[in-house]
């Protein structure tokens, strides 16, 4: 009997490595990054007054992932997690940099793009960077070959509907040269699709790499001429209608070029809609608040893989998953190296595959201001900390581009949240589960050894610094 049951153990193995075995080409890959699009914001999870057809049709194509996290419910430091798969407070990164910050990306940090550039990979990013807008910080001096864009969001220019003048013009770059001031935001979502396709097109004799990061539906909200009023929601919803024309014009390059059963399209968000902008906002498709903070509606967004014949169609996978784990899954996926420093990421190749028995990530660490370990997920069970936080609740949401009320100092009590039952952290059922409560605290507090937490005085043991200006 034990001479079979290792007999069929090891036939388990082999079969397991031979379904995540990598692809045994190159494949293309672009990333698409939205800004503060919610989960609730695609046809397939529920949006009212627009259409999503691309969108939808992505999630026909390959998989949806349900329980996918952005690395930081924030800009800056989500696009951290995102590009080095690294928890963005293992990197010194928290919030959101403007255009007074002299802090970037650390040269000794290595991007998707640059472990994927050792493997042949032509790179370009397009859209929104804000990892640095200092010229040693930009994306040409983070393995990408070209770069058109704005260097941080776009509501940081002198029109800001709060901090009127506080910022200066929006430059718009050109690899590592300012070509425009103040450009006009309504051609943002053409001319980043443009430059992906013409990318694309120029280079579909050889593997690449695009990273995309559209500026919306982050505020202030503009849209082509070819999209305004096209929707019942306002100009949110003519905004996520050109997003969804985006994504069908790449998958048609794709198509027409025959590169599509070669090449992996990623779509996700970088957080939750930003609530107190009220109309102008997205939804989070009932998660409890939003962007800012680290309930499920602040970090749980969207994701959709394809890469035709290979990852399986129309499939929900709902595991968990992160943004953190798209580096480390690129690189099982292209033979490619890990970074030599540590990384928070986990490869998703064997879920890619259809592969949902076996869990790569089991758990989830939140965290928003500075470094402050705010909750942790294991499994199907959230404990979430007492902790200062960001709520939108009980405030009137703005409109029209000007925002509402927002307390960015409440006090959050925390609890235990079930969220196969409860995905809107309504119940706290901490007394009622002592020994699941005992393992969460557990993993944090190995979680805080690692990382450090402000607010229990840790220090960490493996964080690293952020890159600054001489």
């Amino acid at each position: 009997m034990k001479r079979l049951m290792c007999f069929l153990v090891g036939i388990s193995t082999l079969f397991s490595f031979q379904t995540s075995k990598p692809h045994t080409t190159r494949p293309n890959i672009i990333v698409v990054y939205f800004d503060d699009m919610g989960y609730g914001d695609l046809g397939r999870t529920g949006a009212m007054g627009y259409t999503t057809p691309h969108l939808d049709q992505m999630a026909k194509d390959g998989l949806f992932f349900s329980h996918f996290y952005s690395p930081q419910a924030v800009c800056t430091a989500s696009r951290a997690g995102l590009l080095t798969g690294c928890y963005p407070n293992r990197l010194g990164f928290s919030g959101a940099f403007d255009h007074t910050a002299k802090m970037g990306l650390n040269p000794e940090e290595e991007t998707i793009a640059e472990v994927l550039k050792k493997q042949g990979y032509a790179t370009a990013a397009y859209g929104k960077w804000h990892l640095g807008h200092l010229p040693q910080f930009l994306p040409t001096k983070n393995g990408f070959d070209e770069y058109y864009g704005i260097p941080y969001s776009h509501d940081m220019w002198p029109n800001h509907p709060v901090t009127k003048n506080y910022y200066p013009a929006l430059p718009l770059f050109e690899n590592e040269k300012v070509i425009a001031t103040n450009p006009d935001p309504s051609q943002f979502t053409t001319q980043f699709t443009e430059k992906t396709i013409n990318f694309i097109q120029k280079n579909k004799d050889k593997p690449f790499f695009v990273y995309l990061a559209h500026p919306m539906p982050h505020v202030p909200l503009f849209v082509s001429d070819k999209f305004k009023g096209k929707s019942q929601q306002g100009l949110f919803g003519d905004v996520l209608m050109e997003l969804d024309w985006s994504i069908g014009q790449i998958r048609q390059t794709l198509a027409n070029l025959k590169l599509d059963d070669n090449t992996l399209v990623i779509v996700t968000s970088d957080n939750g809609p930003w609530f107190n902008y009220g109309n102008h906002a997205g939804s989070t498709g009932g998660f409890r608040e939003g962007k800012g903070t680290t309930w499920e509606g602040g970090q749980r967004v969207p994701c959709l893989m394809t890469w035709k014949g290979v990852i399986p169609e129309g499939v929900v996978c709902n595991n968990i998953s992160s943004a953190l784990d798209i580096l480390p899954t690129l690189a099982e996926v292209t033979g490619a190296e890990l970074p030599k420093r540590k990384i928070d990421g986990v490869s998703l190749w064997k879920l890619l595959n259809g592969d949902f028995k076996d869990n790569p990530r089991d758990t989830f660490l939140y965290y928003y201001r500075r470094n402050n370990l705010e909750a942790v997920r294991h499994g199907k069970w959230k404990l979430v900390f007492p902790h200062p936080g960001r709520t939108y609740e009980g405030f009137t949401p703005g409109k029209d581009g000007q925002p509402g009320g927002v307390n960015e100092n409440f006090n959050v009590q925390g609890g235990l949240y079930d969220l196969s039952r409860d995905p809107g952290e309504r119940y706290n059922v901490q007394f009622d589960f002592p020994e699941v409560t005992k393992l969460l605290m557990k993993i944090a507090e190995d979680a805080r050894e690692d990382l450090g937490d402000e607010l229990t005085g840790k220090q960490g043991k493996n964080r690293r610094a952020i890159g600054k200006a001489e």
